[in-house]
């Protein structure tokens, strides 16, 4: 991939990023790696080309197969709180979709783990993100509400869909002392959980009112 097709032009160009992570930052985003891993992932790449123009907007925008790329103040939002006081060894990514939240991942983690259930956007993601040289990254194609327990456990574990419930094998394979993020509740009433695991249990405080995609059972093959 050329530096030039990373790079954009127009609505697509670095200066269009500033403009985003300037928005982000006037939103309470004030982690500056996460502010500069927004700034360098070139998010028009993981989108339909016909909605290129839109991509540093600060919305969710269609990928397919009912799935969105997430508006980036909630990726900024789940990240900067994922990150905070936490050891960055090993985060497990629930949904892949685009790729482009394990791409921010992939620049502040020295492992990342990430699960899609369908195997299209998968296959897409990875082919994007290895022509972006993100080579910290390991891919598995099954039901997220499983979790990958063979890597387990993990410092952090951030969920792209919402749950109806919290997955109880998310919880298990949570490292003592690790982040949670995860959207839950249904369509018309989400909200962003933050758990975290101590010594003695679990602890959770609500961080937003959301909106995500359903978090759904099974893998689809086309």
């Amino acid at each position: 991939m050329s530096q030039y097709q990373q790079n954009g032009i127009g609505m697509t160009s670095q200066r269009t990023r500033e403009r985003l992570v300037t928005r982000l930052r006037d939103q309470g985003i004030s982690d500056n790696e996460v502010l500069q891993a927004i700034r360098v992932t070139p998010r028009h790449l993981f989108i339909d080309e016909a909605l290129a123009s839109r991509a540093y907007e600060d919305t969710a925008l269609p990928i397919g197969y009912g799935q969105t790329i997430s508006q980036p103040y909630i990726v900024a939002r789940m990240t900067q709180a994922a990150i905070q006081n936490v050891k960055r060894g090993k985060v497990l990514e629930i949904g892949t979709g685009s790729g482009y939240q394990t791409a921010v991942l992939a620049q502040l983690f020295e492992e990342v783990y990430s699960v899609e259930r369908i195997l299209a956007l998968q296959k897409k993601a990875r082919q994007l993100l290895y022509e972006l040289k993100h080579y910290n990254i390991s891919y598995k194609y099954d039901d997220g509400h499983l979790g990958w327990e063979e890597h387990a456990p993990y410092d952090v574990i951030i969920v792209t869909a919402a749950a109806s419930e919290i997955p109880e094998q998310l919880l298990q394979q949570l490292a003592i002392g690790g982040h949670l993020l995860i959207p839950s509740g249904q369509s018309n009433k989400q909200q962003l959980h933050h758990i975290t695991r101590n010594e003695q249990g679990f602890e959770s405080h609500v961080l937003d009112d959301v909106r995500f995609v359903p978090l759904l059972g099974g893998t689809v093959t086309q």
